[in-house]
């Protein structure tokens, strides 16, 4: 596993360096495709793809990404084990160049995440984490080599960073802030004395909740098992969870409809 982890920060190390050559070249903005939900797609997210999928192709296990040739339910049913990636979470907050948005990895065993990780390349922050050894945060450093991941690990701190967080504190999406999502967020406001409300991009949200910052994140808007799959390894490894709407039934993975329901991360 630890192979495995190390591996997976290295892939997002790349790819976060990938990311960030287009992203401070303002020219290379202008290249914007639409998927067939007409969600963006730029050169970003391609390369970012291109860059983890050369390295986790490399294990034994299979790799499921956005932006890659999605196997068939036939066949992905039979995976017990493999990765599933979101190369650029966030690419609206890319086009936006908020620097929100992140490298999501994570390994999925028997419907469940047993490692995440998540890297937001403008920051270099790093969050990793495993069902074995529990969740982090670090600051990246370069160049990316194995004694240099070593090295952020060594100075990694553990989550939660903060516990008991006052006043009681929401993150909810910046760019998908639906009426089911406010309704939500309304009764919280009822219960609790005192509420502060965080907005913010990509899978940044789930980070906040697994470090404490953040109580809970509620999601009644369409998301993806790539959107969600590392986050929750590292919210499981940090103490947490994320729920469908019930509160009490955690997400699971390589279903054979890709989307989530709404759920709640807490």
């Amino acid at each position: 596993m630890e192979k495995l982890l190390n591996l997976a920060i290295e892939a997002a190390l790349r790819a976060g360096e990938a990311i960030l050559k287009i992203y401070n070249d303002p020219t290379s903005h202008l290249d914007i495709e639409r998927k067939a939900d007409d969600s963006p797609l730029t050169q970003a997210d391609k390369e970012a793809h291109k860059t983890i999928v050369n390295l986790l192709e490399n294990t034994s296990y299979p790799v499921l990404s956005e932006e890659g040739m999605l196997a068939d339910y036939e066949k992905r049913q039979q995976w017990k084990t493999f990765w599933i990636v979101d190369p650029l979470d966030g690419t609206k907050e890319f086009i936006k160049r908020n620097g929100e948005f992140t490298v999501n990895i994570a390994l999925i065993s028997e419907g469940s995440p047993v490692l995440g990780v998540i890297y937001v390349p403008v920051k270099k922050e790093l969050y990793y984490g495993s069902l074995e050894n529990g969740a982090y945060k670090a600051l990246a450093v370069e160049p990316l080599r194995v004694s240099a991941i070593a090295e952020v690990r060594s100075r990694a701190l553990r989550l939660p960073l903060v516990k008991g967080n006052y006043p009681y504190t929401i993150v909810a999406s910046r760019s998908h802030l639906t009426p089911e999502t406010q309704q939500f967020i309304e009764h919280l406001k009822a219960e609790y004395k005192q509420v502060k409300l965080t907005s913010i991009g990509s899978s940044l949200k789930i980070c906040l909740v697994a470090e404490g910052t953040a109580n809970i994140y509620p999601r009644f808007a369409p998301t993806m098992e790539w959107d969600t799959a590392a986050g929750h390894a590292i919210a499981l490894a940090a103490g947490k969870n994320i729920y469908q709407t019930d509160e009490k039934t955690p997400l699971q993975y390589n279903k054979e409809d890709l989307h989530n329901p709404w759920f709640i991360v807490k």
